[in-house]
């Protein structure tokens, strides 16, 4: 937000620097990003002064020369100056640029004048014309001055040229009260008074407001007052659109912005001057009355853009008897603005629902000046007193008469908030009690009136436009940022508390696995924890009464809280891809939101994701495409350096997987793993293969003991054994992992499938499953007749349960 000093000036007499004034403004919250300097003219004509033409003669050695000698009225002799302009003459007063003097010409070029010979002559200077002076883009001739006028005058003084300073603010968006020049001054004066430097706010007078003549009268009806609080409208008559006088295009200019015609730039005026919004409707172009209401959803509307909308039926609209005229509070329509053969106006200032203004502006893509502080709450106090300064205005700049009664539809006034401060809990929360006449004061200085007062509390009334001030908390940092952060004194020793905590803490799990994690090559993500509804579609397990919707959203695309991560790692996914990144390995520990039907539900997540090849291209080895197997071992080694064993499979439910496996213990699933369903990859134009993996991290963490197991290197030798198995096709190893186990508890250490063969020479519907077995006493070395016995009991449990044979 820009603002100038030379119009916050208007408001608090100061001479305070630019500097100080920003320093100021930043310790009160209001943060100076950048002081620019503005001038009305670039170089504000610096070096340029009227002179006096004392004589002119035909330059010798050129036909559309003359040779001019100009008083500069610096006391030095005349100079001699050659002029190509046709209409120099004897006794004019002029603009000189002299010697040194840097002019920028309307386009934006720049060139320094200069001690030179122009066909043999020397010439001291340069008579300008006012495209070479940036005041316009006439160069049929030098400009003629008023011959009043004493030679040596600065330029910038003859044409007025403002020299201002603007600050660029970072407002923040609590801030609603400082989004205008009067705002900040408001701000600025508390922080003086603190600084014991006593202003006084100027507020612009209206007491010269009338009405002239009650003849164009307009009616205006609000359908719903929750939406629309406080709505004020006048007419006026006999304006003429003409563009606007120089100080009033320079105040615009300052602050960025382009006048267009005395109408718009007096409505834009006050919008920057007192943060309240107006809009100006051609009067003839409105049938009958106005009414603010909503109209039917897919109602068609042509903005001021000339883009036509489709309104939702929730879009709050300035309406007349044949349609929709305005966008309430975002943006004018096109059929109903000020033309420049407009003659009368109706004038609307009013107070809209924040909500509701966010809320369409959102929907339509619009970011206006009038719905940046519409949708942030704009003081509704002002809503009548800003329409009669506009007004006002208007008469100054483009004359005319107020031609009806003020309209101001108000039924149920804002009430100001009211709050209680405690001096102890100030005190606590300040860190350093502060003098009960300081907070008075500082108070006061914030139009924070106190109602009562006792040793204890006391009783306040919040003004409605500090929409941010509404609990004790908030009063609290009012205090403290007008008293001054950089002014509460602090200790210089440093406490602090050395706390014993398991190694089962989440977070120091989280940081195990993270390290492995990037060890293997992944990298942690961050996605939004808010998602677009559509998402829901692509799972019949999401559903959407279970969303957490957003009261305020700030888009369509981030209205709901995300009940699943794949979507948002997808969106990474497809992200990278389409920058031809597409060997990826991402892994994020998130939250899921539910809304269920007795409260609302966290849960805590670890999502692993793979996709392209396993490792990046390299003449020593061939590139393989990152496969299930892979990524089960990354999920493996998690539960392994977790200590997390003894877990079932179960059959896998989650539906945006084509295939895929789910570990869990007793009925509680701790991981899901697979590749994603193609359907759902393709919503996200990813074309190859993607493994997920989701672990219930609650879960997970329940399961991870603080307890650490060691034991001794054994001293006796390890036994291996292979078997071939023939076995039928459904056949999993880990039936053959299950059965081994529960057959010999003791002895057996590590059961591992090293070959599978399916094809020629075997019986249809069989595959081959060779299996090793490794076995081990700690206590004493194994016999032949010991590991007999063993391998025996394995293999007739093979055959019995599964059918197997040997090979």
């Amino acid at each position: 937000m820009k603002i100038s000093y030379n119009w916050l000036k208007q408001f608090i007499k100061t001479d305070w620097k630019s500097e100080e004034t920003a320093a100021l403004l930043t310790d009160l919250g209001l943060e100076v990003e950048v002081v620019e300097k503005y001038q009305s003219v670039k170089g504000a004509l610096e070096g340029v002064v009227v002179g006096h033409v004392l004589s002119t003669r035909q330059h010798p050695n050129a036909d559309r020369l003359k040779i001019t000698t100009v008083d500069l009225g610096d006391g030095n002799a005349p100079v001699q100056i050659v002029c190509g302009a046709a209409n120099v003459a004897e006794g004019q007063k002029v603009p000189v640029a002299t010697i040194g003097t840097t002019l920028y010409t309307s386009n934006g070029e720049s060139f320094v004048i200069k001690k030179g010979k122009i066909r043999d002559e020397e010439s001291w200077g340069m008579i300008c014309a006012e495209d070479e002076l940036g005041l316009g883009t006439s160069h049929d001739g030098i400009m003629v001055l008023d011959e009043a006028l004493k030679p040596g005058t600065p330029a910038a003084h003859v044409f007025k040229i403002e020299n201002d300073e603007v600050f660029e603010i970072g407002l923040t968006p609590n801030r609603a009260d400082a989004m205008s020049h009067f705002g900040v001054a408001r701000d600025l004066r508390a922080g003086l008074l603190q600084r014991n430097v006593h202003v006084e706010l100027i507020t612009p007078s209206v007491s010269n407001f009338r009405i002239d003549r009650k003849v164009l009268k307009i009616d205006a009806t609000v359908q719903d007052n929750k939406l629309a609080p406080r709505y004020c409208g006048v007419t006026m008559s006999g304006l003429t659109v003409k563009p606007s006088p120089e100080w009033l295009q320079n105040r615009l200019k300052a602050i960025g912005l382009t006048p267009k015609n005395n109408i718009v730039d007096v409505t834009n005026y006050v919008l920057h001057e007192l943060g309240q919004p107006l809009h100006a409707f051609d009067a003839s172009k409105i049938n009958g009355k106005v009414c603010v209401k909503t109209l039917p959803a897919g109602t068609k509307f042509t903005t001021l853009d000339g883009v036509e909308r489709t309104l939702h039926e929730e879009d709050l609209m300035i309406c007349d008897d044949k349609g929709p005229m305005c966008i309430a509070g975002v943006f004018g329509g096109q059929n109903s603005g000020v033309t420049e053969s407009t003659t009368s106006i109706f004038l609307e200032s009013a107070y809209f629902n924040p909500v509701s203004i966010r809320k369409t502006a959102k929907r339509h893509g619009l970011n206006t000046d009038a719905s940046f502080r519409f949708e942030r709450g704009i003081d509704p106090t002002i809503t009548e007193y800003a329409l009669k300064r506009a007004c006002l205005l208007l008469k100054e700049v483009a004359g005319g008469e107020v031609t009806s009664d003020i309209i101001d539809l108000y039924p149920k006034k804002i009430e100001d908030f009211q709050v209680v401060l405690n001096f102890a809990k100030a005190a606590k929360l300040i860190g350093q009690e502060l003098p009960k006449d300081t907070i008075k004061k500082i108070l006061a200085s914030l139009d924070i009136k106190i109602n009562n007062s006792s040793d204890a509390n006391l009783g306040l009334t919040i003004p409605s436009y500090r929409v941010d001030v509404n609990r004790e908390i908030d009063v609290v940092e009012e205090i403290l940022r007008v008293y001054g952060y950089n002014n509460i004194n602090f200790t210089k020793k440093l406490n602090a508390t050395v706390s014993n905590s398991a190694r089962t803490e989440d977070y120091k799990v989280q940081n195990i696995v993270a390290g492995q994690l990037t060890s293997q090559g992944f990298n942690e993500m961050m996605a939004n924890s808010l998602t677009t509804p559509e998402y829901i579609a692509l799972s019949d397990m999401l559903k959407a009464e279970a969303n957490v919707t957003m009261l305020n959203p700030l888009s369509n695309d981030l209205s709901v809280m995300r009940q699943s991560l794949l979507f948002s790692g997808l969106e990474a996914v497809s992200y990278n891809i389409n920058r031809r990144n597409s060997d990826l390995r991402l892994f994020e520990f998130g939250k899921s939101y539910h809304n269920f039907e007795s409260a609302y539900a966290e849960k805590k997540h670890l999502t692993l994701f793979a996709t392209g090849n396993r490792n990046s291209e390299s003449w020593t080895a061939g590139q393989k495409p990152s496969d299930f197997f892979l990524f089960k071992g990354f999920v493996m080694g998690i539960l392994s350096r977790l200590g997390v064993e003894k877990l079932q499979t179960q059959p896998l439910e989650n539906d945006v997987f084509a295939e895929g496996i789910a570990l869990a213990v007793g009925t509680e699933i701790i991981v899901e793993f697979g590749t994603v369903k193609k359907l759902v990859l393709k919503h996200f134009d990813i074309k190859q293969e993607v493994l997920f993996a989701d672990f219930n991290w609650s879960a997970l963490l329940k399961l991870v003991t603080n307890k650490i197991k060691f034991t001794d290197i054994p001293k006796y030798p390890e036994v291996r054994r292979d078997l071939a198995l023939l076995v039928d096709q459904n056949v999993a190893f880990e039936a053959i992992y299950g059965i081994a186990r529960q057959t010999e508890k003791g002895l057996l250490k590590d059961v591992n499938l090293f070959d599978v063969y399916e094809g020629k020479n075997l019986p249809e519907g069989k595959k081959s499953y060779a299996v090793s077995f490794i076995l081990q006493d700690t206590t004493k070395t194994l016999t032949d007749e010991q590991i007999d016995k063993i391998m025996g009991k394995l293999q007739k449990n093979f055959e019995t349960q599964l059918g197997a044979t040997l090979r």
